[in-house]
C-alpha cells in the first residue's frame, strides 16, 4: 500500500463520519483563533507602546515623586524648584523642566462640551520633548499668562469635517478646585499636530497652559506632578539617571524609555503568556475531544481493520491511516483557526483603535501546534488499532 492510498483511505474515513469530524475541527479551530488572536493583540499592543516610548525621545528622562511599585505618586513626596535645580546640576544633564498634571477642566466650544486634562509647562516642555509638534502658532514665552496650547482632536474633532477653535479664539474653561468652581479665559494661540499618546501625556485630547497660570489656577504652589530632564547624549542616558538618584534618593523613580520598555515588555509578555496558555487548554480539550471519537472510530471499524490486515496490509500502514486523520483534522483545524484569529483580532482592533500584529510566522507556529496536538491526541488511538489480530478482529461483532 503506497502513502497516497493511505492517504485517500484516511479522507474517505473523514467523510464518512463528517459529524464526529467536524466536531473536532470546531475544538482545534476554537483554539487555534484564541491563541492567534490573543496574541496578535497583545504584540500588537506592545508594537503601539513601544512606539509611544520612541516618540518620548530615547534620550529624555521622566522623575516622578515615590517609587512605581507604590503608585504614580506617594502620599507626602512631592517635586518642587529646589528638586528641580538639584538636577539641572546633574553630571550629563542638559535641562529639565515641571509639569504640572493631573487637573481637568471643562468648556464649550463650537456648541460642543469638552472635559480634558490641563497641563501647566515652561516654554523649555517643548524644546525637551519631541512630542509637541505645532501645526499652527507659537511656543509659550516667559511673559505668557492667560494663554493656551490646543490638543489637535479638540481644536479639530476627528467626526468633524472643519475645525472648532482657530487662533486667537477665547475658551473659557471651568474646574473644581478645593471644592469651589474657577473659571479662567485663555486666548488660544497654538494648535499642536496629532501625535497620539505618549508616555508623558495624551496631548491630542488636552490643553496646555504657562506653569506659572497653572499653579495660580489650580492652587497647587510649587508642588510638581513630574519632572523632565534630558541627557547630553543616548549613550548617557543610564550615568544621568543614575546621578538624579544618588542626588534624591528613594524620594524619586527615574524613568528612561529603556527602562520604560522593559517594563513594558516584561508585563505584557507576562500577559500574553497567560492568555496564551488559558487558549492552549482550549486545545488540549479538543485533543480529548480527538482520543474520543478516534477511540470509538477503531472500536467501529474493528472488522475493516481486521480485513484490511487479512489481504496483506501492515501494522504500521493502519497506523499511518489513523494518524493521517488526525493529522488532516488538525491542519484543516489549525488553518481555519489561524485565519479566524487575525480577522478576529483586526475587528478587536479596529474597534478598540488598537493596531494588531498579524504575521505568517505565527499563524505557521499555530497550525503547527495544532498538528502536533492532533496527532499526539490520535497516537494511542491508531497504535491500538494497529495492534489488532486479524482473525479476532473479523470476528468481532
Amino acid at each position: 500500500m503506497n502513502p497516497l492510498d493511505i492517504f485517500f483511505m484516511a479522507i474517505n474515513g473523514l467523510k464518512e463520519r463528517k459529524f464526529r469530524f467536524a466536531l473536532n475541527l470546531v475544538g482545534i479551530l476554537i483554539g487555534c483563533a484564541a491563541i492567534t488572536g490573543l496574541i496578535s493583540v497583545t504584540e500588537g499592543l506592545q508594537t503601539s507602546v513601544t512606539g509611544q516610548l520612541n516618540v518620548f525621545g530615547p534620550s529624555n528622562l521622566i522623575i516622578i515623586p515615590g517609587e512605581l511599585t507604590q503608585g504614580p505618586t506617594v502620599a507626602g513626596i512631592t517635586l518642587n524648584w529646589r528638586d528641580v535645580d538639584i538636577i539641572d546640576k546633574v553630571k550629563y544633564v542638559k535641562g529639565v523642566t515641571p509639569i504640572i498634571a493631573n487637573n481637568f477642566a471643562e468648556f464649550t466650544a463650537g456648541g460642543r462640551y469638552f472635559r480634558m486634562d490641563v497641563y501647566g509647562v515652561e516654554r523649555e516642555y517643548k524644546e525637551l520633548n519631541p512630542n509637541t509638534e505645532l501645526a499652527q502658532g507659537r511656543n509659550f514665552v516667559d511673559s505668557d499668562s492667560a494663554v493656551v496650547a490646543i490638543g489637535a482632536h479638540i481644536a479639530h474633532p476627528l467626526d468633524l469635517d472643519e475645525p472648532i477653535i482657530d487662533l486667537g479664539d477665547r475658551i473659557k474653561i471651568k474646574a473644581s478646585v478645593e471644592g469651589v468652581e474657577k473659571e479662567l479665559t485663555l486666548r488660544v494661540i497654538a494648535i499642536l499636530k496629532e501625535t497620539g499618546s505618549s508616555f508623558g501625556a495624551n496631548l491630542d485630547d488636552s490643553i496646555t497652559i504657562p506653569l506659572k497660570t497653572a499653579q495660580q489656577f489650580f492652587e497647587v504652589g510649587s508642588e510638581f506632578s513630574y519632572l523632565i530632564a534630558q541627557a547630553d547624549s543616548i549613550e548617557v542616558v543610564e550615568l544621568a539617571a543614575e546621578g538624579i538618584e544618588e542626588k534624591l534618593g528613594d524620594r524619586v523613580t527615574v524613568v528612561t524609555s529603556e527602562s520604560a520598555q522593559d517594563q513594558v515588555e516584561s508585563i505584557l509578555g507576562t500577559i500574553q503568556s497567560v492568555l496564551g496558555g488559558i487558549a492552549g487548554i482550549s486545545l488540549v480539550v479538543a485533543g480529548v475531544g480527538i482520543v474520543n471519537t478516534m477511540t470509538v472510530s477503531v472500536m467501529e471499524r474493528t472488522k475493516e481493520i481486521g480485513t484490511m490486515k487479512a489481504i496483506g496490509a501492515k501494522s504500521l500502514e493502519v497506523l499511518m491511516m489513523f494518524l493521517s486523520e488526525a493529522f488532516m483534522t488538525g491542519l484543516i483545524g489549525g488553518a481555519i483557526g489561524a485565519g479566524f484569529g487575525f480577522l478576529l483580532a483586526t475587528l478587536i482592533g479596529r474597534f478598540i483603535d488598537l493596531p494588531t500584529s498579524s504575521s505568517l510566522v505565527l499563524g505557521v507556529e499555530v497550525i503547527l501546534f495544532a498538528v502536533f496536538t492532533s496527532v499526539a491526541s490520535g497516537l494511542y488511538p491508531a497504535y491500538r488499532a494497529s495492534n489488532m489480530n486479524p482473525v479476532e478482529a473479523l470476528r468481532h461483532e
